[in-house]
């Protein structure tokens, strides 16, 4: 696909090109090469070419300083001329692949065959039709209806087949519309920033144009391609393209080339937008993908998000990713440094595992379908042999050539009730009910500010035991405000009133303010009268600037004295610098350097301070420490955080070494300290409660310090005073993880994370540690399930590693949102316990869907096994058991799957990732069900005809009218049914069943729907659907017995289930399934430990043998749930160092892969290898 249109789109181009190469002083293709290069190379040939960026500039009639005019042709011409700034997605499947892809199943492949084979049968007229001798084919009711109604029952298979493909497919198409449409959403909302007509606007990412002066700050995702114009310690990570993992640096001078699809990891600058769309760099990738990408579909059926920007590059890119964003901080794990690689390939194969209920259900989904095909197979066998002795041996008949046909039309009647019994035992109403109760979940969440991007986070939600969270913006407003302040010598409780603070300070800290901070973030007055002003860009900043105008005081006269073109070097703000300064030219020449930050971190680097007459005096470190205690500190106690603003002045000459840091950043004036303060949101104490009652633990992790970071967490109610916690400093905490090497140990994680509860001023390392350890631990008997919030680009790795990451939807950035599986869509911490609400109440649903089919499933199976055997003919006719079966299936699946949740789901703790789907009390009903309609079905079978006074449907002939007698038994079967759907309404042994069933206005539709089609088919089905019509006392018995099921379920729900130690739970996922990644990961430290000891030329042998060792090894672990580390480590000790390599090399691996296969045969084999 890819190759043709883009093909097209040269072609076209290239016209255009020659059309309009005189307006724009360079062509698509000339830009195109431009961008190929690299650092220097680049540098020299916009010189050559252009002479400098301001030429290139002029050529695309574009200012470095103004933007675009933005005057709608202009923009036009150029999208005409190099492309728009958009990737076209992948076709979706059409609605008839969908429908293909839904006839793949088996089991509606065999019933198709069945019913063609019958279809075709009834058309054929035998010769031997009148003859007597073919035994009981003839006899019995044979009238002139019979031989048209005979195709009856084959084209009524197939209709309703073709109504489950139907289904399926409409489903699969809804599914993949809705996901698109969330992807289109997603890329609307991604807007960027741009400078157009001297305006600073935000437009969305797929009109900017070749041309456009971009803005690009920390954490943003490039949209297009383009060069470096001007800014300030702009380094970028272009792990998503190279795969390298090392951030690069950009400059005007070395290496001005900034590509679409990387990430800004700091600092901030312009660019001038040079390719967009396919002709940039990731949109080249991307064509080239377009061949490849097919085949990648077919995989891959979720259809991996295709974002208008580059998402997919980073898709492929994430692996890369993940591990980029781990390298840039000084990680090493236990396993030492491959160890580190290993566990990111583990955490994206953890990402791409079925998530738990898949798992369970998928093995659960299997053990019943192969107990239904035993007992189609038996059902067969049974009918066939009783067919075969009763007409050959008992009524002695002779097997004529011209009775052929009528026996094979016994036979395929007998198959088509094997198939029908498979058909009922297989619950292919299951994956429905998944899909329709994930996507009703994801729809409905999206009101709750829950934008899911991938489809089982919202399950594994409800399975959370732990949320690591942010504090800022999470837990709090994200309003900042400055509250307290220390100016002067005096620390004030208020804002301090201008007229008391001296002049000279005033000033100064008007222009550390007004310059100190990204000229991007600005107060603008409210939107609506007597709201509060707008806060816009940091929010930190934004306090800071609402405390130069709560002076009295203006920041924009500073701004404009000095644009941000004139600030002469910025040292932006990082998670290692936690400060902020910019460098500013004085009119004599000489330089000033505002700076400001955490004040603990600042102060250290303060020597003078400001007195109460403005002028500086002697700042020691004893009157640092007395600040600290008397200032600081109980600023951090009320939950303020502390931020100090200093400057210092620089002579002219010599000009001081800039890159030399730590000298730059030194003998600081300290101007004053502001306590700012971030009120804590009002919903959120009580969203923190509801968490904990649910069993789920909230952590606290932030880049504030302990003091400010534990009052929030006392407001917030994560910790309660008195109680056996902890709360630590990252440094403290790296202390007590790590041992004398320094190295993580997890035993170390596991006697601190159970009893922490904050963890302050944390680098993203730590966090992704913390997770990391939380995850592995082995020391709860429930693997832990973590979810955790991110906004800052740092924060991807944890977010990639945790169960369930949440991205903020105003504060995150790109890199974040990547990284994440649901995007908060208002920031805020109460959405996440929605979001658990939601991810329970999906567990839920599928566990009373699963009680209600499975009681259906066991009832008809045995039904048509017993009735088949005792009277050669099922008591359900095929088409009625499909009738029961898929339409019931799917519209109960319809009506459980979408039971809004209840606040009642959190008052439970979180089911594990070992509990059974189906629990004992489910069992109890399910069995106890079964029991009570299949008491009444056979009674109804063998004596029902005496008790209605009606005719008897048993041993009737085949293609005779339908009975009364068998009408009854089906249309009891079904209200049994729809009564038993009420039941299955609770699942936990509640005695109202009734409880909230108005919410659902879904569930009552289905109920009543279903029984005005049941009076249709059963009053006027007729033939097809073996039914004659009832009369209205037959009718109020069917209704009766169906009522009698809401009593039983009330009898059931007595037994107290502790008493029934016999039931069996099912659908739990053993531990064999999930390979332990300790397991993994111990083997291969054992490895790398034989490795160490091995001559250095032998050692790529052994990388390979023993990565084929190992890859068998988690093979074979997976088939059969047991190690065999045992036997790897034999394997690499007995392996001794002084052994012939070549002959290491080709039968080891042989005898290895024979060895893991059959466990017995493991310890001779790796003796033999000695």
């Amino acid at each position: 696909m890819g190759d043709m249109t883009n093909s097209d789109f040269y072609s076209k181009n290239q016209r255009n090109e020659a059309n309009h190469a005189g307006e724009f002083g360079c062509t698509l293709q000339e830009l195109r090469s431009l961008m190929e290069l690299r650092g220097t190379e680049a540098v020299v040939k916009i010189k050559e070419t252009y002479g400098e960026t301001e030429g290139l500039c002029r050529h695309l009639k574009t200012s470095p300083t103004e933007g675009l005019a933005g005057t709608a042709a202009d923009l036009e011409k150029r999208k005409l001329i190099f492309g728009k700034n958009f990737i076209p997605p992948k076709k979706p499947k059409t609605f008839l692949q969908l429908v293909w892809e839904a006839l793949q199943d088996v089991t509606l492949i065999i019933l198709e065959i069945a019913a063609i084979i019958s279809l075709g049968l009834s058309f054929y007229q035998p010769p031997g039709e009148g003859n007597e001798g073919c035994g009981t084919a003839t006899g019995g009711a044979e009238d002139e209806g019979e031989a048209e109604a005979g195709w009856i029952e084959g084209a009524a298979i197939l209709l309703s087949v073709i109504c489950v493909v139907l289904v399926t497919a409409f489903n699969d198409w809804s599914k993949e519309k809705q996901f698109r449409g969330l992807q289109s959403r997603i890329e609307q909302e991604q807007k960027f920033t741009v400078v157009r007509g001297g305006q600073v606007i935000q437009i969305p990412v797929a009109e900017i144009v070749v041309g456009d002066i971009a803005q690009v700050k920390y954490g943003d995702l490039l949209p297009a391609d383009g060069i470096f114009i001007q800014g300030n310690d702009l380094k970028i990570d272009e792990s998503s393209l190279t795969g390298e993992s090392d951030q690069v640096r950009k400059s005007v001078d070395k290496d001005p080339m900034l590509l679409s699809g990387t990430h800004v990891m700091e600092g901030s600058g312009r660019m001038l937008v040079t390719a967009v769309g396919v002709n940039s760099q990731t949109g080249i990738i991307f064509t080239l993908l377009g061949a490849g990408g097919e085949e990648e579909e077919k995989k891959d059926k979720k259809g991996k998000m295709q974002d208008g920007n580059m998402e997919n590059s980073q898709n492929k890119a994430k692996q890369q990713d993940g591990a980029a964003a781990m390298e840039m901080q000084p990680l090493k794990s236990a396993e030492g440094g491959e160890g580190d690689d290993k566990d990111k390939k583990k955490s994206n194969m953890h990402k791409k595992e079925k998530s738990v209920l898949q798992g369970k259900l998928t093995k659960l989904a299997v053990q019943i379908g192969k107990a239904g095909l035993v007992m189609s197979a038996i059902t067969v066998i049974i009918l066939v042999l009783y067919f075969a002795i009763d007409t050959f041996v008992v009524n002695k008949k002779q097997w004529l050539p011209e009775c052929t046909p009528v026996y094979v039309q016994y036979f395929v009647k007998f198959f088509i009730i094997g198939v029908t019994v498979l058909v009922v035992a297989v619950p292919e109403g299951l994956p429905l009910a998944v899909t329709i109760s994930l996507a009703y979940s994801v729809k409905k969440m999206m009101k709750d500010n829950n934008l899911v991007r991938h489809l089982d986070a919202c399950e594994t939600m409800g399975n959370a035991t732990a949320i690591c969270s942010d504090k800022t913006g999470t837990l709090t407003t994200n309003r900042m405000t400055v509250v307290q302040a220390y100016v002067g010598d005096v620390h004030y409780k208020e804002i301090p009133d201008p007229d008391s603070v001296p002049a000279k300070t005033l000033d100064l800290l008007v222009n550390a303010i007004a310059i100190n901070s990204a000229y991007t973030t600005k107060i603008l007055p409210p939107e609506k009268e007597g709201g509060l002003p707008r806060q816009v860009g940091n929010k930190t900043e934004c306090g800071l600037l609402g405390f130069v105008l709560d002076l009295k005081q203006d920041y924009e006269p500073v701004r404009n004295l000095i644009p941000e073109e004139k600030l002469y070097k910025v040292y932006t703000f990082n998670s290692v610098r936690k400060s902020m300064s910019t460098v500013i030219k004085m009119p004599d020449g000489s330089f000033r350097m505002y700076s400001k930050g955490a004040s603990e971190i600042v102060l250290k680097k303060c020597s003078r301070i400001l007195n109460a007459a403005g002028e500086p005096r002697i700042f020691r470190p004893r009157d640092r420490d007395e600040m600290v205690k008397k200032v600081i500190e109980p600023m951090a106690c009320d939950g303020l955080r502390t931020i100090c603003v200093a400057f210092r002045d620089f002579n002219s000459s010599p000009e001081p070494d800039w890159d030399n840091e730590n000298d730059i950043l030194s003998d600081l004036t300290c101007i004053c300290v502001v306590g700012i303060e971030d009120p804590v949101r009002p919903e959120v104490p009580e969203a923190i409660r509801k968490c904990q009652r649910a069993g789920i633990t909230v952590r606290m992790v932030t880049g504030d310090n302990i003091n400010t970071a534990r009052a929030i967490a006392i407001k917030c109610g994560i910790i309660h005073p008195g109680e056996d916690f902890l709360c630590l400093e990252g440094k403290e905490f790296n202390r007590r993880i790590r041992n004398e090497k320094g190295e993580i140990e997890q035993e170390r994680i596991d006697k601190i994370w159970p009893k922490l509860r904050v963890l302050a001023r944390s680098s993203p390392t730590d966090k992704h540690t913390l997770v990391k350890g939380i995850i592995d631990s082995t020391q709860v008997e429930q693997r832990q399930v973590v979810a955790v919030t991110g906004d800052g680009t740092n924060d991807g790795p944890a977010l990639k590693k945790a169960d369930v990451g949440f991205a903020m939807g105003i504060a995150g950035t790109d890199v974040a949102k990547e990284a994440s599986d649901i995007i908060l869509t208002d920031d805020n911490f109460s959405s996440i316990v929605k979001a658990v609400m939601w991810g329970r109440n999906v567990y839920d649903s599928i566990s009373k869907f699963l009680q209600f089919q499975l009681t259906v499933n066991i009832v008809a199976v045995i039904v048509a096994f017993t009735g088949a055997c005792i009277t050669q003919d099922s008591p359900l006719k095929a088409v009625q058991m499909l009738w029961v079966n898929l339409i019931m299936d799917t519209f109960a699946s319809l009506a459980l799957a979408t039971e809004p949740p209840t606040e009642a789901l959190l008052l439970r703790k979180p089911y594990g990732r070992n509990k059974p789907l189906i629990s004992r009390t489910m069992m109890k009903n399910i069995l106890g069900h079964a029991v009570y309609q299949l008491t009444l079905i056979f009674t109804l079978l063998f004596v029902g005809e005496k008790m209605f006074k009606i005719d008897s449907g048993r041993n009737a002939p085949l293609h005779s009218p339908p009975s009364e007698h068998y009408t009854i038994i089906f249309n009891t079967f079904v209200m049994m049914q729809l009564f038993n759907e009420i039941n299955a309404r609770k699942i936990h042994g509640e005695r109202n069943v009734f409880d909230g069933i108005f919410r659902n206005p879904i569930f009552c539709t289905i109920v009543l729907g279903t029984f005005a089609i049941q009076i249709v088919i059963v009053q006027f089905g007729g033939k097809p659907f073996s039914c004659s019509p009832l009369q209205l006392d037959q009718w109020m018995w069917c209704v009766f017995i169906g009522l009698g099921e809401l009593v039983w379920g009330q009898v059931i729900a007595t037994i107290p289930t502790s008493r029934l130690k016999f039931l069996k739970e099912a659908g739990r996922l053993t531990e064999k399934e999930e390979v332990p990644e300790e397991e993994l990961n111990e083997d291969v430290e054992e490895i790398d430990h034989a490795e160490r000891e091995l001559r250095r030329g032998q050692i790529l042998w052994f990388r390979g043998l023993n990565r084929i060792q190992t890859q068998i090894e988690v093979v074979n672990t997976f088939k059969s749930g047991t190690s065999f580390q045992g036997a790897l480590r034999r394997q690499s000790s007995v392996t001794s160092q002084t052994q012939d390599v070549t002959n290491i090399s080709s039968p080891s691996h042989v005898s290895l892969s024979n060895a893991l296969s059959s466990p017995t045969s493991t310890s001779a084999a790796a003796a033999g290898q000695g």
